[in-house]
């Protein structure tokens, strides 16, 4: 019997000690290194000529740039600024700090607003839903600037928020001076950071094209003039003749001239066209959508659910648990051109050999890695399940002692 308790004792005091040393093992010897960017195989510059001095074609899921001129250029955005504007207020709806039933009181700054509008009057109210609806189809300075106290208080702490926010997506050549797009000095943005914008508005909120592509609609003023209807007009012609048309937003001053950021999808692949200052509104719309032809024709996405993934268990050292399962963290897009076929994608599933307690559930245990014939083109994390304690004494002595009485039944 001492030599028993003898042992069980010195094999806690082994578990417990571990070594400070330890590292992550992997089941083959080399990990992965991966960029953030899906790559895509270089295709030869695609003749498209552009009147436009700007324009960017962009990739939704995976941020990729399919076709570009002069896209850091800075330029007056005019009325395609209210893509940020629309960006936060669908982030505060997230966030619970507004809801679309709220009422919205508009104040004399926000009814003094020129350009487009839909004629809101001083201490008018209408709800959260309405004004995304008028800043949406008609472009509503008034709306905008209304939306924009209701969330920060004034224009001025939301235009900050805008710039801010503007700043964490990568928008390096954008600064906003109003939330509008009324010309004014140092208001400006390029055709990329507007394809930026425009992809985090519609891959986090894709609810915005319930808004963004309605043709004709209308509101009701309820003021003390009495209660009067106003019709609301998109000015997005696309919506109209474009197939799988998403939205997203039209903007002109005389500065500016005619900007656009057309979405749309098909096929599961969601394409961005920014056109800035075309001479003119047709030509916007005729570049956007040879821009979105020319992306639909020559690629396409490869989607990969994991669903088929059941990785086997992880050892886990120095916990309550000996093992933790794992799940794949999301799935994988890899965008294709014309080139490239699918079929020749495969997947590799590595795990981690051991990994040390505490583990949190979803912390990384291994990931799937993709393969174009031989080349790696992205990766998946695979994460932990459940969280798994670190043990303590006596649970490291359960252990050993069910391990004991187990080996000698």
């Amino acid at each position: 019997m001492k030599k028993i308790i003898a042992f069980i004792l010195l094999s806690v005091m082994i578990i417990l000690s571990g070594s400070n040393s330890y590292v992550y093992a992997k089941i083959n010897t080399s990990k992965p290194e991966f960029d953030d960017a899906i790559p895509v195989t270089a295709m030869s510059e695609p003749k498209l000529e552009l009147a436009s001095p700007a324009a960017v074609l962009m990739e939704g899921s995976t941020g990729k740039v399919l076709y570009e001129k002069n896209k850091d250029e800075r330029l007056k955005p005019a009325s395609i600024t209210k893509i940020m504007t629309l960006l936060l207020i669908f982030e505060a709806l997230e966030k619970g700090q507004i809801k679309l039933t709220d009422d919205v009181t508009v104040s004399e700054h926000a009814a003094s607003m020129g350009g487009s509008q839909v004629f809101l009057e001083p201490y008018e109210v209408q709800k959260v839903d309405t004004m995304i609806k008028c800043i949406s189809i008609a472009s509503a300075n008034d709306a905008s600037v209304a939306m924009a106290e209701l969330i920060a208080g004034s224009e001025e702490e939301f235009v900050a928020r805008m710039n801010k926010r503007a700043k964490e997506l990568g928008m390096n050549n954008t600064n906003f001076v109003n939330c509008t797009g009324l010309d004014e000095d140092n208001h400006y943005t390029t055709a990329y950071d507007v394809a930026l914008m425009s992809r985090e508005l519609i891959t986090k909120y894709p609810q915005i094209s319930n808004y963004s592509t309605v043709w004709m609609d209308t509101i009701v003023h309820n003021t003390k003039k009495g209660s009067t209807e106003f019709g609301l007009t998109n000015t997005n012609k696309l919506i109209k003749s474009y197939k799988g048309i998403t939205g997203l937003k039209t903007g002109s001053t005389s500065v500016a001239k005619y900007c656009l950021s057309a979405t749309a999808r098909r096929n599961n692949m969601d394409l961005i066209a920014v056109i800035m200052a075309a001479p003119d509104t047709k030509t916007r719309f005729m570049e956007a959508a040879k821009l979105l032809n020319y992306g639909f024709a020559n690629y396409s996405i490869y989607v990969d659910d994991n669903k088929d993934v059941n990785p086997e268990p992880v050892r886990v050292v120095k916990g309550v648990s000996d093992y933790v399962k794992g799940k794949a963290g999301n799935e994988f897009k890899y965008l294709c051109d014309k080139t490239k076929s699918a079929d020749k994608i495969r997947k590799e599933v590595i795990l981690y050999e051991k990994i040390e307690a505490p583990v949190k559930a979803d912390d990384k245990i291994g990931e799937i890695v993709y393969y174009y014939d031989n080349e790696k083109i992205g990766s998946v994390d695979i994460l932990a399940l459940t969280d798994v304690d670190k043990a303590g004494f006596m649970d490291c002595f359960a252990k050993i002692l069910k391990r004991f009485f187990v080996a000698h039944k």
